[in-house]
């Protein structure tokens, strides 16, 4: 074999030895990125408990059981809020990586500022990362995932996005339980109803009682038992609007609107729904006080805020601030019913 051949030969050996050993590292390479940047968890159907916990020491706990996801093993969450969050972690995608000279910063800022996320599934942990700030163009959020064999995170931030949705991402892992908690205050399909009662404590005498004999068959009368004539069609109407009641904010108990009002405030209406299997739901209604630039933008000088109202609910254990919007068509006087003449 001449010499020419055996160097032409020893090159493509060399050749083919380097382009196999860039081709492995290419793939090892190009795995760990994979499992570095594999943020979405597509099985939301099999979550059934998400924990976040952000710098500033709040936590939450949310848990899949029959009767719908709870809060801090407290209260039932708001549809809405798990809805987004569980799309989201569908969703969520690399949108890049993180440039070199910007790791360092990315890093520096989300070991002071970013939530943490656990995602768990029949009771074990399938994924875990830390949500960080948006980009500077609002278009990405910073993320970095967290190797669940070994507890440690991965060294490499990523900019992260849901395809289609122009924003950042960082707001829907919330840690404050005040978002995450249902606004629900009233919630009855017309059957469940036995008896409403409603007791105006600015005007007294308007205030009435109705009886749900059944679904046919009703009664209205005052709180002194007399009997009054109604009209058919609005009484059903009226029941009817009591399904799915909401308030506009729920209130922390730790605010100082709340230890006043449950202090001295007086009510000045007092609903009492009381079920067929006898249980009570009382809410009780404040006046909010008016807002200056409210009047001078009605030109009334009203007296109280004509727009929303204070609500304590649940039998006394939690406050919102509900709009009239909503609730005005609940406290009616007994004269809304009387028969059209």
């Amino acid at each position: 074999m001449k010499k020419s051949t055996i160097l032409i030969l020893s090159i493509l050996i060399a050749l083919a030895a380097l382009s196999i050993y860039i081709y492995k590292n290419k793939n090892k390479t190009s795995t760990i990125d994979k499992e570095a940047s594999d943020f979405k968890y597509k099985d939301t159907a099999a979550i059934d408990k998400i924990f976040l916990a952000d710098k500033n020491g709040r936590e939450i706990l949310v848990e899949r059981k029959p009767e719908g996801w709870i809060l801090n093993g407290k209260f039932h969450v708001r549809p809405d809020v798990i809805e987004l969050l569980l799309y989201t972690i569908r969703s969520v995608e690399v949108k890049s990586p993180v440039s070199k000279n910007g790791r360092n910063s990315v890093i520096k800022i989300m070991a002071a500022k970013s939530t943490k996320i656990e995602i768990y599934s029949k009771g074990e942990k399938v994924k875990q990362y830390y949500v960080g700030h948006a980009t500077q163009d609002n278009t990405g959020t910073y993320m970095i995932l967290t190797n669940l064999k070994t507890g440690e995170n991965y060294e490499e931030p990523f900019i992260t996005h849901i395809p289609g949705f122009d924003g950042f991402l960082s707001t829907r892992y919330v840690t404050d339980d005040i978002d995450w908690r249902d606004r629900l205050i009233i919630n009855y399909r017309p059957p469940q109803i036995k008896q409403i009662k409603m007791e105006l404590h600015e005007v007294p005498d308007s205030s009435f009682v109705i009886d749900l004999f059944s679904m046919q068959r009703f009664g209205l009368k005052t709180i002194k038992g007399k009997f009054i004539p109604f009209e058919e069609d609005k009484m059903k109407q009226y029941i009817a609007y009591f399904q799915n009641v909401n308030c506009e904010i729920v209130l922390d108990k730790k605010d100082i609107l709340v230890d006043s009002l449950s202090k001295s405030g007086l009510p000045f209406a007092t609903l009492t729904i009381t079920d067929r299997n006898n249980g009570s739901n009382i809410c009780e209604f404040f006046h909010k006080d008016a807002i200056a630039e409210k009047n001078q933008e009605y030109g009334i000088n009203y007296k109280y805020d004509p727009d929303r109202l204070f609500v304590r609910y649940n039998n006394g254990k939690d406050y919102g601030v509900a709009q009239f919007y909503v609730f005005g068509k609940i406290l009616q006087t007994y004269q809304y019913f009387l028969p059209r003449k």
